[in-house]
């Protein structure tokens, strides 16, 4: 099965890692990874700050970049929503809306693309770890995804997997919020990861970076004794 990677502006410049280990797992389940060193971003930033003319810019590029890809599969959450459900707001003519919906059906968050596409859960994974979930307002809320990357991590040998209180609610970050907002956001850091303490968890796993960054901004400003993992960091621990 042919892949075109979308890499988000945030992992490629701040957490490369997680890209190339979504590579090995990709290609561990038979896929042939390709990546288009044309792509930028998506231009949820723009949009969510209110410049929808630039962001029609940079999304039209982005509709260019990956008109030919069989599927395209991105660690990120938050894009992929993006992209399915506001692009049709600066997309609107009808020739634009068919293109529009056709990539909608092609793009799909990593941990989504790997239980549903390709029907596959078990990567033979090790992590000896204790660790809770978060389910990131994106993926939850836009995707749809809450089984799936669960249903990854039970397969991952050595993962004792718990859940927080109030798994569900935000963590803070939301992009430009955690600036305007910066005392509020805070606020939801603290809460998250109190939650996650009282989990008794030494990790916390989740599909998206933004939200890990966030929450690991707060993590080392008190120096607390826990830290954060992409699900793609996950699923290629313990194998070459």
């Amino acid at each position: 099965m042919k892949v075109q990677l979308f890499i988000p502006c945030f992992v490629d410049q701040l957490y490369p890692q997680t890209a190339f280990n979504m590579i090995k797992v990709l290609e561990k389940a038979n896929c042939e990874v390709a990546y288009n060193t044309n792509q930028t971003c998506c231009g949820q930033p723009a949009f969510n700050a209110g410049f929808w003319e630039e962001a029609k810019a940079v999304c039209g590029k982005f509709l260019t970049d990956f008109v030919d890809a069989d599927y395209i599969v991105a660690p990120s959450a938050s894009c992929v929503g993006f992209v399915k459900n506001y692009y049709t707001k600066l997309f609107t003519d009808a020739g634009s809306l068919e293109q529009v919906k056709n990539i909608g059906e092609r793009i799909f968050e990593f941990s989504e693309f790997l239980t549903d596409v390709l029907k596959v859960d078990d990567f033979g994974a090790i992590l000896n770890t204790k660790a809770t979930y978060h389910d990131s307002c994106a993926a939850l809320r836009e995707c749809n995804i809450k089984k799936g990357p669960r249903k990854l991590l039970s397969n991952v040998q050595g993962l004792e997997l718990t859940e927080m209180n109030d798994v569900e609610t935000c963590c803070g970050f939301g992009g430009t919020f955690a600036v305007k907002f910066d005392g509020i956001s805070i606020g939801m850091a603290d809460q998250k990861i109190t939650n996650a303490l009282a989990a008794n968890a030494d990790v916390i796993i989740s599909t998206d970076l933004s939200c890990l960054m966030h929450l690991e901004g707060y993590i080392k400003g008190k120096n607390l004794p826990i830290k954060t993992m992409h699900l793609a960091d996950v699923l290629a621990s313990g194998w070459n």
